[in-house]
């Protein structure tokens, strides 16, 4: 089986920009420069033939793809493609404190220690369980050939340490930004990244 999937982040929002962090419990909506880089987005690949649409159960990832969804195509919400869960801290500007929290929480997965979490939120071992379970139903449909996948940062960091067959620790080799683009192979076997963090459809200037 062949399918090609383009990975995309959702668009900007007002607490991206304010630096507030926004996790699973965080249902907010894009902002202006969220909805300039979706139109971006779909100017770019509005010619590419997508079976499907896959979006994490967040307004904000259907609002950055709502308009291939206005051309017809298919789409479904699954939770497992939902961001990680930052427990207390979301909806909570950056302070010196949780910035230290956040540092440490951070090492600690780089060590290793994956089950580590927030007070109510999620480590990154339970987001891989839901998140394979999405790939299950995704490629579960070999008729799908190409599809496009809307989610969040540090999930979507997750997710391609699966698809590749990293270690999660190393989920920090995968950079992003609001509405970039990772396009990924899949061939019988194995998942190839093929576009890298692309971003060049967020360079053009048409509105």
């Amino acid at each position: 089986m062949n399918k090609t999937l383009y990975i995309v982040r959702h668009g900007q929002t007002d607490l991206n920009k304010r630096g507030i962090i926004q996790g699973r419990g965080m249902d907010t909506d894009l902002n202006d420069e969220g909805r300039k880089q979706a139109a971006q987005f779909f100017n770019a690949y509005k010619s590419v033939p997508f079976d499907k649409i896959y979006i994490s159960a967040l307004k904000r990832t259907q609002q950055s793809v709502q308009p291939f969804i206005d051309l017809g195509i298919p789409y479904e919400k699954l939770h497992g493609l939902d961001e990680l869960g930052w427990g207390v801290h979301e909806g909570k500007p950056a302070t010196t404190e949780n910035k230290a929290a956040f540092m440490q929480i951070m090492r600690d997965w780089l060590d290793g220690k994956l089950d580590e979490k927030f007070e109510g939120g999620e480590s990154p071992n339970e987001v891989k369980a839901r998140q394979l379970e999405a790939m299950k139903i995704i490629m579960s449909h070999p008729e799908e050939k190409t599809v496009l996948i809307c989610m969040h940062g540090r999930a979507l960091r997750l997710l391609l340490c699966i698809l590749t067959n990293k270690p999660l620790t190393e989920m920090d080799s995968f950079p992003h930004q609001n509405l970039v683009l990772y396009k990924v192979a899949y061939d019988d076997a194995k998942f190839e990244i093929i576009d890298f963090n692309d971003a060049e459809h967020l360079k053009t200037t048409k509105n």
